[in-house]
């Protein structure tokens, strides 16, 4: 039978689907590209914010069509299963089977249960509305993680070290959804990395919701600074980066096997969320204004080069015209390379949905595009302090008149980050330049992009 995969969100839920393409592959499934040419279609969703909650639905409507075509079988799986599973089952009854994360370990015995007796057990498992309640999850079983598909191209691959968040901020679901941060030991996550290295991937993005959490759950302290040179020394391996720091767990050893190892993209994704005290603390964060402040200068002093990405969220309930503006002189005089900007959303069952004073959509809004107006300027110039600087460039693809190469530097995570267009003033063909890594000279801007000339 031929499965076809749909995957909704971010690149944690893109290894669940990877993983699970590599279980279907593994019990002689053939995968296809095109839902039309799918006996059994799967969709791995997100439930983090309304945005991604209404995508979901309306890719299981979408799916749902194939049905009257040659889909056997719809199977839905994720995040936003895990939470709304019993709404789920009575809203969408095209759907055959829903997985809950906290069934991943019995995710194959439930879909041969579907496809070969025609069995569909519930979930036993309530999906809990307190934290203090939602236990660990189960993770995938390391064979499972080494069986895996990656979706990513020749060149790069996500690479999960934990699951789960204990952070336990009051606007986010994730904890109800994924429960507690749990570390994968590291001697599995250096196997799946040598692999990897060995399939040709010469870029691994190291990936969890708060990646400085490593290890602390088993052995005690933080061991991201440890884990990411112990993955330095795989010799295959050329670029290494991680995402999601947060602030308080940015200790100095991480700082300097950044700053020393040249295998470690100098770049630090930093959610800091706000800048204002009083909104930090209903935030249930671990830092305040000045932490933050003294955390980026401590960082620019240290490593000079280095990028600096955040994250921000306008619109939290009892945010004033004070705390905005605060927040928005704070961009002003950070001057972050990089940054994104959520609307708050209003989550089910989360401490932040339940505080008085929530704010107007206008003026979340409002606000989010005064500090998207004022980061376009410091982005653009950002970029154009680039030209004239020479960057190794890793080639990935091709325009589609054949007249650019596509990259990206070190410093460019893949779909969130810009990219570089390199003119193909030589008329080279594919072979010769793609999957390289190129020493470019930056010679212009474009919106988010660089172009570039091989030096």
């Amino acid at each position: 039978m031929n499965v076809g995969f749909v995957s909704l969100g971010c690149s944690k839920n893109l290894i669940d689907t990877e993983i699970t393409i590599g279980v279907f592959k593994q019990n002689n499934y053939k995968i296809v590209n095109n839902e039309k040419e799918a006996d059994i279609i799967v969709i791995n969703t997100c439930g983090f914010i309304d945005s991604a909650k209404e995508e979901a639905i309306n890719t299981i409507l979408e799916m749902a069509e194939y049905k009257n075509q040659r889909c056997k079988y719809l199977i839905v799986i994720g995040c936003l299963v895990q939470r709304y599973y019993d709404e789920l089952i009575k809203l969408l009854p095209e759907v055959d089977l829903f997985i809950k994360i906290d069934e991943y370990d019995k995710l194959w015995e439930k879909i041969e249960d579907l496809v070969k007796r025609d069995i569909v057990q519930k979930a036993k498992n309530k999906t809990s509305k307190r934290i203090s309640e939602v236990s660990k999850m189960p993770m995938f079983l390391q064979q499972q993680f080494l069986n895996r598909t990656v979706t990513t191209g020749k060149n790069f691959a996500y690479l999960k070290i934990g699951e789960g968040c204990s952070n336990k901020c009051t606007y986010c679901a994730i904890p109800y959804i994924r429960g507690p941060f749990i570390s994968r030991p590291k001697e599995e996550i250096i196997e799946e990395a040598e692999q990897l290295a060995k399939k040709g991937i010469k870029e691994l993005i190291i990936i969890a919701q708060d990646t400085t959490k490593y290890g602390i759950d088993i052995y005690g302290e933080s061991k991201l600074a440890e884990l990411l040179q112990e993955i330095s020394n795989i010799k295959e391996i050329k670029w290494i980066r991680f995402l999601y720091s947060y602030p308080e767990g940015i200790t100095e050893e991480l700082i300097q096997v950044v700053k020393s190892n040249l295998k470690i993209a100098k770049y630090f994704d930093i959610p800091i969320q706000h800048i204002s005290n009083t909104i930090l603390k209903k935030m249930n964060r671990r830092t305040s204004k000045e932490q933050i402040e003294k955390l980026i200068c401590k960082i620019r002093s240290e490593i000079p080069d280095v990028t600096l990405r955040t994250s921000l969220i306008v619109g939290f309930p009892g945010e004033t015209k004070k705390d905005f503006e605060e927040l928005l002189e704070f961009v002003k005089k950070a001057k972050f390379d990089k940054l994104g900007v959520f609307e708050y959303s209003k989550e089910d069952g989360t401490p932040a949905a339940k505080l008085p004073e929530q704010i107007h959509g206008n003026t979340k809004k409002a606000r989010y595009r005064k500090i998207m107006m004022e980061q376009q300027i410091i982005s653009n110039n950002v970029l154009k302090n680039k030209i004239g600087k020479t960057y190794k460039v890793l080639i990935e693809d091709m325009s589609f008149d054949k007249k650019y190469f596509i990259g990206r530097t070190m410093q460019d995570v893949p779909d969130i980050d810009g990219l570089v267009y390199l003119a193909n003033d030589k008329q080279l063909s594919q072979e010769d330049l793609l999957n390289s890594f190129q020493k470019c000279e930056i010679i212009d801007v474009r919106n988010y992009d660089l172009i570039a000339k091989i030096y």
